[in-house]
């Protein structure tokens, strides 16, 4: 079993960046496919980026593609999201997930495929 733990959330205005982190504990990072996913206030959670366990599987909601980067680093067993030119809309709970999986190269892109959630950070982006 692995714990998630999400950060580097906060507050940034329009066109900013930020970079969240999500440090796993309990297992290795490297035997799970990874993904964020966001909830926005009265919305749905939503799909926004997922990494195979291989690196080199990566999908990302169309409406983020050119924006945001997901990126893996096994050595801190972490995974992070890059969040670059940040939009109002962009306000969310951001949440990291782990998928079990044997596969190198298939990611989840529903949240049912997913196993293990972390609690979120909140992201706030200001016009």
């Amino acid at each position: 079993q692995v714990q998630l733990v999400e950060g580097g959330g906060g507050l940034v205005q329009a066109g900013g960046s930020l970079t969240l982190s999500c440090e796993a504990s309990g297992s290795t990072v490297s035997t799970y496919a990874m993904g964020w996913f966001r909830q926005a206030p009265g919305k749905e959670r939503e799909f926004v980026a997922a990494i195979g366990r291989s690196g080199v599987s990566i999908y990302y909601a169309d409406s983020l593609k050119g924006r945001f980067t997901i990126f893996r680093d096994d050595a801190k067993n972490t995974v992070n999201l890059q969040m670059n030119s940040l939009k109002p809309e962009d306000k969310a709970l951001y949440y990291c997930a782990a998928e079990r999986t044997s596969s190198w190269g298939a990611v989840g892109l529903s949240a049912e495929k997913y196993d293990y959630w972390g609690q979120g950070t909140q992201v706030t982006v200001s016009s």
